[in-house]
This record gives C-alpha cells, structure tokens and sequence, in this order.
C-alpha cells in the first residue's frame, strides 16, 4: 500500500512512525514543506518548484517537487491537508483545493484523496495564528471540523481524524491541562513521543481497517498504559 502525504509539518508528524506500526505493511511518504498552505501548494505546482522535502519517517531523502513526487510510484493514496492556522477558516480553501486535486487526478486517476484532518492548537499556545480562533482551543477545533466537513463533503473526500483523536487524548488524565504531560511540543505540534505515535496509529487505522489496539509496535521509552488507551482512542476515533 503506497501513501503519499501532501503536507507540511503536521502531516511529518502523523507519518513519523506509520512505517514501524504498520510493519511496513505501508509505504508512506510526506512532502514537507513547514508552515505550507494549499495556496503554495497550487503555486509550486503551477512552477514544478523543487522546494519540498521527500521525507520517510519524518526525516528528508531529498529535495522534489509535487509534480515529480505524484509520479514516482503508482499511490493509492493521496492525503490533502490545510496548514494548520488556516485549518479551521473554509474560505482559504478554495480555489486552490479545486485546482490540486484536478492536478492530482489528472497524474494519478487511480489514487484514492483523502483529507488531513489535524489537530487546533494546545490552550496556551502562543502560536501567531491562534488568534484566528480567539486563542480557545474548543473554537478552533469546531472550526475545524465544520470547514473540513463542508469541503469533504464537496469532493467527496474521507476523513482522516487525527484532530477528533487528538481532541480525546486531551481528555486523559495524563494529558489534560495542567496534568504530567502534553500531547504536545510546543503548543501546536505532536509531541515526539505519544503525540506522534497517535497519530500513525489514526493513519493506520483508515489505511487498512485493522484493530488499532492490536498494534505491537510502541515508541522507546513510552509506558504501555499510556499507549494502551492512545491504541484505544485511535480505534474508535471517528471524524465529527
């Protein structure tokens, strides 16, 4: 199963350990470019830019373009995200959302797209674009899942819940505000342990419909407990 992630460093994130939990039952790839919204997308496209880091396991093989990128395996598929401050805000979607997956079925009609959905920003984070959402989590999550729904619901496009099961996480005790840790690193992105690990455990999950809390496969130094219930949440994670 070949997986090719357009993205940025959210999609690095949930592609960090889909090899190691799928016993590489998955291929997958990322493009990463940090902070890339769809507008730079449409734009490298448009000029074959090679300015994106081809990345396996969230660490960079060399340096392509999207357009060299959709061609170099035949991709089942194809996962499309908005950069995450922009995530919850439906009018920057388009038209560069039209204009990337006509390009992308024109280069791989057989490719399944699917969409990103990500994760808003932790309670106290003091990422410049929180103010987008008034600096509440619970605001940028909903606006989220609203424009994410509207535009899936548009082409036609499944989800990938990693924002619902990051979202749940939060709930544990482990991870709650003010408890031992955070399921993030510095306010917007996984943190490099538990975070991440949720994350590929989400991927996996839609990839190949198998039971999450079968998973074998857990991060060094992680407590099993914890990766218990991220298995757990990642099972039953469903997008809202």
């Amino acid at each position: 199963m070949n997986v090719l992630c357009i993205g940025n460093s959210f999609s690095q994130d949930a592609t960090r350990y889909l090899h190691q939990i799928s016993e590489d039952e998955i291929f997958v790839r990322n493009l990463y470019i940090g902070g890339c919204s769809l507008e730079t997308h449409m734009i490298n496209i448009k000029e074959e830019n090679e300015y994106y880091e081809y990345q396996k396991n969230g660490r960079k093989l060399k340096m392509t373009s999207i357009n060299d990128a959709l061609t170099k395996k035949k991709w089942d598929f194809i996962t499309i995200q908005q950069v995450s401050h922009f995530s919850g805000m439906l009018e920057t979607y388009e038209p560069f959302m039209e204009f990337i997956v006509g390009y992308i079925k024109e280069k791989c009609p057989k490719a399944k797209i699917v969409f990103h959905r990500t994760w808003a920003y932790d309670d106290l984070s003091d990422h410049g674009g929180f103010a987008n959402y008034d600096r509440d989590r619970k605001k940028m999550y909903n606006a989220i899942v609203e424009a994410s729904n509207s535009i899936c619901q548009k082409y036609g496009f499944d989800i990938i819940p990693n924002g619902d099961a990051v979202e749940m996480a939060r709930e544990l005790p482990e991870f709650k505000q003010g408890g031992p840790l955070n399921i993030n690193r510095d306010g917007f992105h996984l943190s490099l342990d538990y975070g991440r690990y949720l994350a590929g455990l989400v991927m996996f999950k839609y990839f190949t419909g198998k039971d999450a809390t079968k998973v074998t496969y857990e991060p060094e130094n992680t407590d099993k407990e914890i990766n218990k219930k991220l298995k757990e949440i990642a099972e039953i994670a469903k997008p809202h």
